[in-house]
This record gives structure tokens, sequence and C-alpha cells, in this order.
């Protein structure tokens, strides 16, 4: 998921950063509590996303995820464009808000412009998660896995409808 999301919200923080919004969890959002980041590590396919220009025409799109010692997270994200037939990365850096144990984060992959990445929905085995960042404008669901049953897909959108996400925006992308 290239410009992601973690951790993801890659998009959230450099245009969070860009406008000079503070990176927050966005009104009436609760991120995962009780979050184990290590569990969270490695890679994530993104399945479905509102589109942003980091991103627009990406395909193939996912984030790997890496604990440093210092807590911090290194994120790596990455997308073909077909238009250009050629892989994009990005490499940047997450921190957490507060605990570690609750999943509200900021990103960077600008020097010091940060951007909100908030896990707001994550299954019990760490294989489906939703994630937003510093406003509903940036949205990711992202799965272990290249595909899932289109019945938990569904469920997973439906979700973050009801968390105020717009399902007009949101793109399904091709794994």
């Amino acid at each position: 998921m290239i410009r992601t999301a973690a951790l993801v919200a890659i998009a959230a923080g450099a245009a969070a950063a860009v406008s000079g919004c503070a990176v927050s969890v966005p009104k009436g959002i609760t991120p995962v509590s009780g979050f184990d980041a290590k569990r969270y590590m490695g890679t994530w396919y993104e399945l479905a996303r509102i589109d942003h220009r980091f991103e627009k025409g990406l395909s193939e799109t996912s984030a790997h995820y890496n604990l440093n010692a210092d807590g911090s997270v290194t994120v790596i994200n990455r997308g073909y464009n077909a238009a250009k037939q050629k892989w994009r990365e990005s490499e940047g850096k997450a921190r957490f808000l507060g605990e570690p144990d609750v999943a509200a984060l900021k990103v960077s992959f600008f020097g010091p412009f940060y951007g909100g990445y908030n896990v707001v929905a994550l299954d019990d085995d760490y294989q489906t998660a939703l994630v937003v960042g510093g406003s509903l404008d940036y949205f990711w669901l992202l799965s272990r896995s290249k595909r899932i049953s289109e019945r938990k897909f569904r469920k997973l959108l439906e979700t973050a409808q009801a968390m105020g996400v717009d399902l007009s925006r949101v793109v399904v992308v091709a794994q």
C-alpha cells in the first residue's frame, strides 16, 4: 500500500503536514486499544482505499512495517504504476502518539511533516485492519492476504461506513 498507510496514513501524513493540520485522531473515532505492535509488523496488502494523488493509479499496493529498537516503526509502501510500467516505493517512519498499546500513530515520509495513522478496526488474528488518517478523508482496508472473502470485505466496509467513511469515494485495489 504505497504511501499508506501504519503506518499507512502516509497520505494523511503528507497532506496534514503540508496543510498545517496537527496530527490527531479524527473526532468520534477510537483507535484500537490493547494493540500489539509486534503482531502488526510485517506485510499488509491494500484491498481498498480512498484515492489520493500519491496513490492514484497504483495497483498491487502493500505496506511493510518493521518495529525498531526505539519503538518507532519503519514503513515501506510499494505499488505498481501500470501507466509507467514501474514500481514505486516510499520509506517512512511512524511513532505512537501516546502509549504503544493504542493504535494511534503519526507517520512521516517527508522529513518533519507527519500525518495521522489510526488503526480503527483489527481482527483478533491481526489478519485484517481498517486504518484512517488524521481525517476520514484518508482510509485504507488492509489484509495480510491479497484476497479475502466477499462477505468479509463487505462487512469491513460496513464497519468503515458506520464510522463515517464515505464509501462512494472508496476504490477497490487490484492485487
